[in-house]
Protein backbone atom coordinates (compact mmCIF):
# COMPACT_ATOMS: atom_id res chain seq x y z
CA UNK A 1 0.00 0.00 0.00
CA UNK A 2 3.28 2.33 0.34
CA UNK A 3 3.59 2.41 -3.01
CA UNK A 4 0.30 4.14 -3.78
CA UNK A 5 1.27 6.86 -1.45
CA UNK A 6 4.49 7.45 -2.96
CA UNK A 7 2.90 7.32 -6.53
CA UNK A 8 0.12 9.88 -5.43
CA UNK A 9 2.82 11.91 -3.92
CA UNK A 10 4.71 12.06 -6.89
CA UNK A 11 1.89 13.19 -8.97
CA UNK A 12 1.24 16.49 -6.01
CA UNK A 13 5.31 16.92 -6.80
CA UNK A 14 4.62 17.02 -10.71
CA UNK A 15 1.54 19.01 -10.07
CA UNK A 16 3.69 21.55 -8.10
CA UNK A 17 6.24 21.68 -10.47
CA UNK A 18 4.44 21.86 -13.44
CA UNK A 19 2.95 25.47 -11.46
CA UNK A 20 6.58 26.83 -10.56
CA UNK A 21 8.15 26.30 -14.29
CA UNK A 22 5.51 28.27 -15.29
CA UNK A 23 5.91 31.09 -13.01
CA UNK A 24 9.59 30.74 -13.95
CA UNK A 25 9.20 30.75 -17.42
CA UNK A 26 6.85 33.81 -16.69
CA UNK A 27 9.52 35.96 -14.84
CA UNK A 28 12.57 35.49 -17.32
CA UNK A 29 9.65 35.99 -20.68
CA UNK A 30 9.01 39.51 -19.35
CA UNK A 31 5.26 38.42 -18.94
CA UNK A 32 4.52 39.64 -15.30
CA UNK A 33 4.68 43.07 -13.89
CA UNK A 34 5.79 43.00 -10.10
CA UNK A 35 3.56 43.78 -7.63
CA UNK A 36 0.69 42.87 -9.81
CA UNK A 37 -1.75 40.08 -10.19
CA UNK A 38 -3.64 39.95 -13.42
CA UNK A 39 -2.72 43.49 -14.31
CA UNK A 40 -3.52 45.38 -11.01
CA UNK A 41 -1.63 46.71 -8.21
CA UNK A 42 -1.58 42.93 -5.80
CA UNK A 43 -2.86 43.67 -1.92
CA UNK A 44 -1.49 41.62 1.24
CA UNK A 45 -4.74 39.43 0.57
CA UNK A 46 -4.69 38.97 -3.15
CA UNK A 47 -0.37 37.63 -2.04
CA UNK A 48 -2.02 35.84 0.91
CA UNK A 49 -4.51 34.02 -1.87
CA UNK A 50 -2.09 33.05 -4.29
CA UNK A 51 0.11 31.57 -1.02
CA UNK A 52 -2.71 29.39 0.16
CA UNK A 53 -3.47 27.92 -3.21
CA UNK A 54 -0.26 27.10 -4.23
CA UNK A 55 0.39 25.30 -0.72
CA UNK A 56 -2.65 22.60 -1.69
CA UNK A 57 -0.34 20.81 -3.79
CA UNK A 58 1.78 20.98 -0.83
CA UNK A 59 -0.16 19.94 1.88
CA UNK A 60 -1.41 16.95 -0.28
CA UNK A 61 1.65 15.86 -0.98
CA UNK A 62 1.89 15.22 2.65
CA UNK A 63 -1.00 14.55 3.55
CA UNK A 64 -1.12 12.26 0.91
CA UNK A 65 1.42 9.80 2.58
CA UNK A 66 -0.06 10.34 6.29
CA UNK A 67 -3.67 10.49 5.89
CA UNK A 68 -5.61 6.99 6.24
CA UNK A 69 -6.56 5.80 3.05
CA UNK A 70 -10.62 6.40 2.95
CA UNK A 71 -9.60 10.24 3.74
CA UNK A 72 -7.00 11.00 1.46
CA UNK A 73 -9.37 9.48 -1.43
CA UNK A 74 -11.82 12.45 -0.82
CA UNK A 75 -9.03 15.35 -0.52
CA UNK A 76 -6.98 14.53 -3.03
CA UNK A 77 -10.34 14.08 -5.35
CA UNK A 78 -11.64 17.70 -3.96
CA UNK A 79 -8.32 18.92 -3.93
CA UNK A 80 -7.68 17.71 -7.75
CA UNK A 81 -11.39 18.76 -9.27
CA UNK A 82 -10.99 22.02 -7.66
CA UNK A 83 -7.47 22.96 -9.23
CA UNK A 84 -8.78 21.77 -12.13
CA UNK A 85 -11.52 23.86 -12.82
CA UNK A 86 -9.23 26.65 -11.41
CA UNK A 87 -7.29 26.04 -14.17
CA UNK A 88 -9.50 25.50 -16.53
CA UNK A 89 -11.25 29.03 -15.85
CA UNK A 90 -8.15 30.64 -16.42
CA UNK A 91 -6.32 29.12 -19.06
CA UNK A 92 -7.41 31.76 -21.30
CA UNK A 93 -5.92 34.75 -19.30
CA UNK A 94 -2.36 34.25 -19.58
CA UNK A 95 -0.37 35.56 -22.91
CA UNK A 96 2.40 32.94 -23.39
CA UNK A 97 1.62 29.86 -25.48
CA UNK A 98 4.04 28.05 -22.68
CA UNK A 99 1.70 29.17 -20.22
CA UNK A 100 -1.08 27.75 -21.69
CA UNK A 101 0.85 24.50 -22.39
CA UNK A 102 1.48 23.92 -19.00
CA UNK A 103 -1.98 24.52 -17.67
CA UNK A 104 -3.24 21.70 -19.89
CA UNK A 105 -0.15 19.33 -18.46
CA UNK A 106 -1.49 20.86 -14.79
CA UNK A 107 -4.75 19.65 -16.18
CA UNK A 108 -3.77 16.12 -16.94
CA UNK A 109 -1.67 15.78 -13.70
CA UNK A 110 -4.80 16.51 -11.95
CA UNK A 111 -7.15 14.16 -14.15
CA UNK A 112 -4.90 11.20 -13.70
CA UNK A 113 -4.37 12.08 -9.73
CA UNK A 114 -8.67 11.77 -9.73
CA UNK A 115 -8.55 8.67 -11.75
CA UNK A 116 -5.51 7.44 -9.69
CA UNK A 117 -6.95 7.51 -6.61
CA UNK A 118 -10.79 6.75 -7.73
CA UNK A 119 -9.55 2.85 -9.40
CA UNK A 120 -6.97 2.45 -6.51
CA UNK A 121 -8.59 2.88 -3.37
CA UNK A 122 -11.20 0.54 -3.17
CA UNK A 123 -8.78 -1.88 -3.77
CA UNK A 124 -6.37 -1.13 -1.22
CA UNK A 125 -9.09 -0.80 1.60
CA UNK A 126 -10.50 -4.38 1.09
CA UNK A 127 -7.16 -5.94 1.42
CA UNK A 128 -6.21 -4.45 4.71
CA UNK A 129 -7.05 -2.09 6.82
CA UNK A 130 -7.83 1.79 5.83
Amino acid sequence: MEQERIILSALWIALMFTYLLGDVLRIFAGDFRPGEISGEKATQAMWMGAALLMLIPIFMLVLSLVVPYDIIRWLTIIAAVGLFLLNIVSVMGYPGLYDRFLIVVGLVFNVVTIIYVWNWMPIACKLSPC
